[in-house]
């Protein structure tokens, strides 16, 4: 009875919730009219990088069967507004599909991009609860295998998307929670965290409509398919089950994008609460003397 409890963040009419999907259904019903400007290989154990401005669709596939990827998402010109994946769970789901948007960070708080293809998004929850492109767990990282294993190991993918953002300025203090795409996840009666194998085939993907200018950037797990097991007792290395992702980033058609504009911040004009008060210059100038300023 409980799973029928409403969510608690609600859509009103005219919110950035409320989600013009006949747009976004044009937007994919139209890929006839994009055109391919970048292509992006990921070989396996690796992160690239890429640019992706303002009302252009980037797809992510899996040209050779099913491989996990770790998506972080940064405003191009100011890395400071990035991709928030508690808020995002909480406006969205913990899994997401097409409609949903990717919400970035405070102050920003505005869509930095909606998904409008989704050829997973048939799966939905299977037999012990699993769903697809998670935003539930993180990213795997060197940290916690040392901790686990007490070894180093320089691939997972937080050491690859610091890797792919290097050449942008940014460093690992910029590296983020991410979107597990292609990844099946969910809780388990104990409410605890679990992977599956990815059900993705060769040709599968997802693709974003970017609704600010992006810089992204995307690992591909070392955990291949995730369906061996990469920690405890029945440990074993996983590279026979790692393959590359793509990445292509598609120009839209300007008629296509007719009534569509940016997301701006909410227009939040208070002071959390603080009080500001007004300077007295004359009475500065006397405390500290004649000879200030």
């Amino acid at each position: 009875m409980y799973k029928h409890y409403p969510a608690a963040y609600q859509a009103s009419a005219g919110s950035a919730l409320d989600v013009d999907k006949a747009f976004y259904q044009r937007i994919s019903d139209s890929r006839d009219r994009y055109q391919l400007v970048e292509t992006v290989e990921v070989p396996i154990r690796s992160g690239r990088a890429w640019k992706v401005p303002a009302g252009h669709v980037f797809r992510i596939s899996t040209p050779e069967g099913p491989q996990v990827g770790d998506l972080n998402m940064w405003h191009l010109h100011d890395p400071r507004e990035r991709m928030w994946a508690s808020r995002t769970r909480q406006l969205q789901g913990a899994h997401v599909s097409v409609h949903d948007r990717l919400w970035s960070n405070l102050p920003f708080l505005r869509p930095m991009a909606t998904i409008v293809a989704d050829t997973l998004a048939d799966y939905g929850i299977d037999e012990h609860g699993g769903r697809i492109h998670d935003l539930l767990g993180t990213r795997c990282d060197p940290y916690v295998n040392r901790l686990l294993t007490g070894e180093d190991f320089d691939f997972h993918c937080h050491s690859n998307l610091t890797r792919a953002v290097l050449p942008h300025g940014l460093t690992e203090f910029d590296v983020h929670d991410v979107l597990n795409v292609f990844q099946c996840t969910g809780l388990n009666d104990d409410d605890m965290y679990f992977m599956k194998a990815c059900p993705a085939k060769a040709g599968d993907y997802i693709e974003f409509f970017a609704e600010i200018d992006l810089l992204c950037a995307l690992s591909t797990c070392p955990g291949g398919d995730l369906s061996v097991h990469l920690w405890g007792p029945e440990a074993e290395d996983p590279l026979s089950v790692c393959r590359p992702l793509r990445i292509e980033i598609f120009k839209v058609e300007d008629a296509l994008l007719q009534g569509w504009q940016s997301p701006t911040s909410p227009a939040y004009k208070g002071q959390h609460g603080l009080a500001l008060k007004e300077v007295d210059w004359d009475a500065q100038k006397a405390a500290l003397g004649k000879g200030c300023c």
